[in-house]
């Protein structure tokens, strides 16, 4: 079993407190701020059929598109004036420059007219070519660090992605799992965004020491909704 059923506790979006800042998960994997009129997405991993295809693998080529099209749906929704991209927006420096006309022109224009950042990756260390829109390793703002692989000895405030958090539980005795932010009110990790994009549990060691396990809740990604569940609940 790989989704949520519907339930009371559920919603299409949950507020939770960052450091102080209060910040919306929004069930299609954004996070948003509205005293900052700021958006964050991360791990779009765009051209990722493509960069796997240029090495021989052939997956189907619709997760640029697929991803774009979910994007300016939320954006639509929210209309931020600020949207931070927290790194791997593309799945290899090639994606941007290799990227079909098509797929560049849409980006472009949800891109447009916004204060837009990219936050440089672990995929995409470079900046993406002729493309609007500034480029960092990190941004800091009013007590929040925005940076594309959490770091370990980071103080309150860290809005990291890369690690795709997923988690699991058990319900009616059957498995449950599905994307989600992270957070225990100190540090937030982010879901992957892209199409093709997996997950990886909250519990496994690559998250080791990042959480306060008594404090960690996952907000988990369901089909329709999003739903909050307590750190001890996971498995």
């Amino acid at each position: 079993m790989n989704s949520l059923a519907p339930a009371t506790d559920a919603s299409t979006a949950l507020t939770v407190r960052i450091a102080g800042h209060e910040a919306v998960c929004d069930w299609r994997g954004v996070l948003f701020f509205p005293a900052m009129g700021l958006m964050v997405v991360s791990d779009l991993h765009l051209e990722k059929g493509a960069a796997f295809a240029r090495r021989g693998r052939m997956l189907p080529p619709y997760d640029t598109a697929a991803t774009l099209k979910r994007l300016e749906g939320v954006l639509a929704d929210y209309d931020p004036e600020m949207v931070i991209s927290l790194g791997d927006s593309f799945h290899d420096d090639e994606g941007a420059a290799e990227m079909p006309t098509l797929f560049r022109e849409h980006l472009v224009r949800i891109i447009d007219k916004r204060d837009w950042h990219w936050i440089a990756g672990n995929h995409d260390p470079g900046p993406p070519p002729d493309l609007p829109g500034h480029c960092a390793r990190e941004i800091a703002i009013d007590g929040l660090t925005f940076r594309h692989e959490p770091a370990r000895t980071a103080g309150p405030g860290e809005i990291a992605g890369h690690l795709h958090p997923g988690a699991r539980i058990v319900r009616r005795g059957r498995g449950v799992r599905r994307a989600c932010f992270a957070c225990d009110g100190s540090r937030l990790i982010m879901p992957a965004f892209g199409s093709l994009t997996g997950a990886l549990n909250v519990l496994d060691r690559a998250f080791s020491g990042l959480f306060e396990r008594e404090r960690l809740t996952a907000y988990m990604l369901g089909r329709q909704g999003i739903y909050a569940i307590a750190g001890s609940m996971l498995r």
